[in-house]
């Protein structure tokens, strides 16, 4: 399944954004769906994970309480909100899907990714 990030951009620090991911299929509705980013220099990190079955979510640390991964009713789209931003929190965006659940952090586990989609914060 192809997958399209999209809701990045500029914005201030203390800022907000929501970034959009949705499938060529039409369809999440059985899948785990994570976000990661990357950072020039960096490896790509795991950001947010929502489960398919019982709507459980994961988060890095480094976003905990600021970042909330959600999904629509019709499981056509997975959200991610980016409450009070930091220039840490630049990079380029990938939402990332599979079909088993758990392990949100392990990249290998993902079958589909995104293109990308860049957010950068300013001081």
């Amino acid at each position: 399944v192809q997958l399209q990030a999209s809701g990045g951009g500029l914005v201030q620090a203390g800022g907000s954004l929501r970034l959009a991911c949705t499938a060529s299929d039409g369809t999440f509705r059985r899948s785990t769906v994570a976000w990661f980013r990357q950072a020039p220099g960096n490896e790509r990190a795991f950001v947010a994970g929502s489960g398919w079955n019982r709507g459980d979510t994961f988060y890095a640390d480094s976003v905990r309480g600021r970042f909330t991964i959600s999904r629509d009713d019709a499981k056509t789209t997975v959200y991610l909100q980016m409450n009070s931003l930091k220039p840490e929190d630049t990079a380029i965006y990938y939402c990332a899907a599979k079909v088993s659940s758990g392990n949100y952090a392990f990249k290998p586990s993902y079958r589909s990714w995104g293109q990308g989609t860049q957010v950068t914060v300013s001081s």
